[in-house]
């Protein structure tokens, strides 16, 4: 239902919105779907989504937490804090800390992973016949 504060003419269509913010409409609905965009949306009688200004703050929002690898649900819970007129800084940094030891763990799994294949390729040799194995550089023969 349209809010006093909001009249219909100042009102963007769903197009109007992906146009202006690049995110197409498929993920604009999605997106309300899941309850992230609040109180930035209404429908019309028609039941068409209606937005007001405030979405693209929310959109960017949305696009910059997950261009830091947070996810969707992660997201919600910082938007559901700021939409009970909190700051939900707190809870951001603390998410944000996680991510960056998750990082930092994948980091050192991919350097043992790259030491390993560096061993695999500096020792590399042809084989001339079969085996037993697929390829003895990559799996010694099973006896």
């Amino acid at each position: 239902m349209i809010t006093d504060t909001l009249s219909p003419e100042n009102l963007l269509k769903i197009g109007e919105v992906a146009s202006v913010s690049g995110i197409p409409i498929k993920t604009i609905r999605y997106y309300d779907d899941l309850g992230l965009l609040g109180n930035s949306i209404t429908r019309n009688q028609a039941g068409y989504r209606l937005f007001d200004s405030s979405i693209f703050n929310r959109l960017s929002f949305i696009k910059r937490s997950q261009s830091l690898g947070l996810s969707l649900k992660e997201i919600e819970n910082i938007l559901s804090i700021y939409d009970k007129g909190e700051i939900p800084c707190g809870v951001a940094k603390d998410v944000l800390l996680e991510r960056l030891d998750n990082i930092e763990q994948q980091i050192e799994q991919l350097q043992i992973l790259q030491t390993e294949l560096k061993a695999i390729l500096s020792g590399w040799k042809f084989a001339d016949k079969l085996d037993g194995s697929i390829c003895p550089n990559i799996q010694p023969p099973i006896n």
